[in-house]
């Protein structure tokens, strides 16, 4: 990519911008807002910002931490707003759209990793946001703990901290299975006592 281009306000930058980041910055909102459709606005504020003070970026190996940065901070926007704290949001049909690879060679393993994968993710939603952006950050996206504390504006301790509390969490969520059986369906606990 241009960055000379991109900095000049040339709109074909823009949109190879927008090629090369776009699919990243939207897996990792949507895994920090819970919906696809926000996700998809965060993104599209991040690159309209990003364009708009393209200037303020001086090093151009920064941009990736750049564009996170603004989209971290976008998603924490939202996350803020009130509706946000009292509605619950449906994540499975976000998480459908971002499965990468439905060839599976066999349809019994493609299951149980999908049963799998979803019960994961429902653990993550479940996590406080705070703990739910360190765990994205760290293992969806695979950021350093530094990177981290960069783009969430932290100290790596309580980054660190954050994130073994998260893996705590997520562990005892997946070890009790929330009330679900296998099958994700509730079980009846009061009927076998």
């Amino acid at each position: 990519m241009d960055f000379d281009r991109l900095r000049e306000k040339h709109e074909d930058a823009l949109i190879e911008l927008m090629n090369q980041y776009g699919d990243y910055l939207l897996r990792t909102a949507i895994l920090l807002v819970k919906d696809y459709q926000t996700g998809e606005e965060v993104v599209q504020d991040t690159f309209v910002t990003a364009f708009e003070k393209i200037d303020q970026l001086q090093d151009e190996e920064k941009l990736k931490s750049w564009l996170t940065t603004i989209a971290v901070n976008g998603c924490r926007s939202r996350m803020r707003r009130w509706s946000w704290k009292n509605i619950r949001l449906h994540f499975d049909t976000s998480m459908e759209l971002l499965e990468a690879d439905e060839s599976a060679v066999d349809p019994e393993e493609a299951l149980l990793t999908k049963t799998a994968d979803e019960k994961l993710s429902e653990a993550i939603q479940s996590l406080d946001y705070k703990y739910r952006e360190i765990v994205v950050l760290f293992y969806f996206n695979e950021l350093k703990i530094s990177d981290i504390a960069t783009y969430t504006h932290l100290k790596e301790n309580t980054v660190k901290t954050r994130l073994k509390r998260g893996r705590n969490m997520l562990k005892d969520i997946i070890e009790k299975g929330e009330g679900y059986d296998d099958c994700g369906e509730e079980s009846d606990k009061s009927a076998t006592q």
